[in-house]
C-alpha cells in the first residue's frame, strides 16, 4: 500500500508500557507492504518479548550491542525510516546528546535516514525542563516527533505523555515516505460529507454522504506534504489526522468557509454532498406532530447556494485548479461534462447514483473521470483511499504540465 510497499523500515522499541502498541504498529506496517526490522532495548524485552516481533516480522529481532559489531551501522543504512516507539525519556536524552552505549542509541546515531521519535511516560517526566531541553534539541535536529498525547497513564493518572496510537503513527509515517510530490508545500482545500438545512431547532434536509471520499481526499494530500484545509458538514466518521480542519452545518457556512480559505490555494477537491435545496421559512420552533392539519406538512423549498458558481471569478483570480464531484442517475458522462464546463473544472469525477458498492456510505468508489478536452477515463471499483491516490496523481500530472 503506498507509500509503505517495499519500503524498510527500523522499528527502535524502548522499555516503556506503551510498548504493546509497537506490537499493533508492526502489524500495521508490516500490512502496508513495509519490510520492518526491529530492535528493542534490554529494557523492552521485559515488557514483550522479542519472539513477539519476531513472528510478526518474520526477521530475527536485534537486542544486543556485540552479537553483530556493525549491526548499528548496517540497520540504519539500509532503512529508509525509523520509527521509535515507544521513545521513553532515557532513549530521547540518549539521541539528544549523541550517546553510543547501547544498540538502540547507537544505531540512531548513525542512521541516515529521516527519524520519527513516539514519545511515551509520565506527565512529569515529559514536562520535567530536562525532558523539554531534550526535546528542543532533537527538534532542532531534525527529529519529528508523534505525540504524546493526553490521557490515562499507566500509573493512574491522567495527563500528557501516552503514546500516540499506531494509526496516528502510519499517518506521520506516510508523510516521512511519500517524497517527490508537487503538492508538497501547496494549500490544498478539500470539502467532505454532507449538509443539513434546517426545517425547525431539530429537523433538517439532508443526505447520505458519510465524508469518507473527502476524507480520503484530505489525508493524501496530507501525506504527499501539502497544507491541507478540509471543510466538512455533519459526519460520524472521524476527520483524518494532519490536515486542519473546519466544521460547518449548512450550505451557507460551507459557502463562507470555502470563501474564506481559498486565499493561497492550489488545489480545490470538491468532494462534499451540498445540498441543493433550503426551506424557505425554516421554523424557530419544534413543529409539533399534533398541530398538522391533516397530518401533513408542506415545505417550501428554494434554491441553495452553488458553491462552484459562487467561487467560479474568485477560483479563476487565483488559478485554483479545481476538482469537482458529478453524481448523476442518467446521461451521465454527458451531464458530468456540461457541469465540468458550466461551473469552470479542470476535473470531475463521475458517480452513478444507486450503485450498492459505489458513492454513499460505503468503503469503495467507482468512478469516471473527465477533463475538458473530452478524455474519459475509467477506473474500476476501488477502495476509497485508492480512488483517492488515482485522483490526486492525475492533478499532479496536470500540474507539472502547466494546466
Amino acid at each position: 500500500m503506498r507509500p509503505f510497499d517495499g519500503r524498510r523500515v527500523l522499528l527502535v522499541v524502548s522499555g516503556g508500557i506503551a510498548a504493546y502498541k509497537s506490537v499493533i504498529l508492526l502489524r500495521a506496517l508490516r500490512a502496508a507492504g513495509a519490510e520492518v526490522e526491529v530492535l528493542m532495548t534490554s529494557a523492552a524485552e521485559r515488557f514483550v518479548g522479542p519472539v513477539t516481533f519476531e513472528a510478526l516480522s518474520g526477521r530475527p529481532v536485534h537486542t544486543d550491542l556485540w552479537t553483530n559489531p556493525l549491526a548499528h551501522i548496517e540497520l540504519g543504512r539500509k532503512c529508509d525510516l525509523a520509527i521509535v516507539a515507544p521513545a521513553t525519556a532515557d532513549l530521547l536524552s540518549a539521541m539528544a546528546h549523541g550517546r553510543a552505549d547501547d544498540l538502540a542509541s547507537a544505531t540512531l546515531l548513525a542512521a541516515g535516514c529521516p527519524v520519527l521519535a513516539c514519545p511515551a511516560m509520565n506527565v512529569r517526566m515529559w514536562e520535567n525542563p530536562a525532558t523539554c531541553r531534550n526535546i528542543a534539541l532533537l527538534t532542532g535536529d531534525g527529529i519529528r516527533l508523534v505525540g504524546p498525547a493526553h490521557g490515562e497513564l499507566a500509573e493512574g493518572e491522567t495527563g500528557i505523555g501516552r503514546m500516540a496510537e499506531p494509526e496516528e503513527i502510519m499517518v506521520e509515517a506516510g508523510r516521512v515516505l511519500e517524497t517527490d510530490s508537487v503538492l508538497t508545500g501547496r494549500k490544498v482545500v478539500v470539502t467532505a460529507g454532507p449538509t443539513r438545512e434546517a426545517i425547525d431547532p431539530v429537523r433538517f434536509i439532508g443526505n447520505r454522504s458519510s465524508g469518507r471520499m473527502g476524507f480520503e481526499l484530505a489525508a493524501s494530500a496530507w501525506r504527499r506534504g501539502a497544507e491541507v484545509v478540509c471543510i466538512h458538514g455533519p459526519v460520524s466518521v472521524p476527520p483524518p489526522h494532519g490536515p486542519r480542519t473546519v466544521e460547518v452545518e449548512d450550505a451557507v457556512s460551507m459557502l463562507n468557509a470555502l470563501r474564506d480559505e481559498l486565499e493561497g490555494t492550489s488545489v480545490l477537491c470538491m468532494a462534499a454532498a451540498v445540498s441543493d435545496f433550503q426551506v424557505e421559512q425554516p421554523s424557530d420552533e419544534k413543529i409539533k406532530k399534533d398541530e398538522l392539519r391533516g397530518g401533513s406538512l408542506a415545505l417550501e423549498l428554494a434554491s441553495g447556494p452553488d458553491l462552484l458558481l459562487e467561487t467560479a471569478e474568485q477560483r479563476a483570480a487565483a488559478g485554483v485548479f479545481t476538482l469537482g464531484f458529478a453524481l448523476e442517475t442518467t446521461d451521465g458522462v454527458s451531464n458530468a461534462t456540461a457541469k465540468l464546463e458550466r461551473k469552470s473544472m479542470n476535473l470531475v469525477a463521475l458517480n452513478q447514483a444507486g450503485a450498492q458498492d459505489a458513492g454513499f456510505e460505503v468503503e469503495t468508489n467507482r468512478i469516471t473521470l473527465i477533463d475538458p478536452s473530452g478524455a474519459v477515463e475509467e477506473l474500476p471499483l476501488l477502495s476509497k483511499r485508492e480512488v483517492a491516490d488515482r485522483l490526486l496523481d492525475r492533478i499532479e500530472d496536470r500540474l507539472r504540465d502547466g494546466d
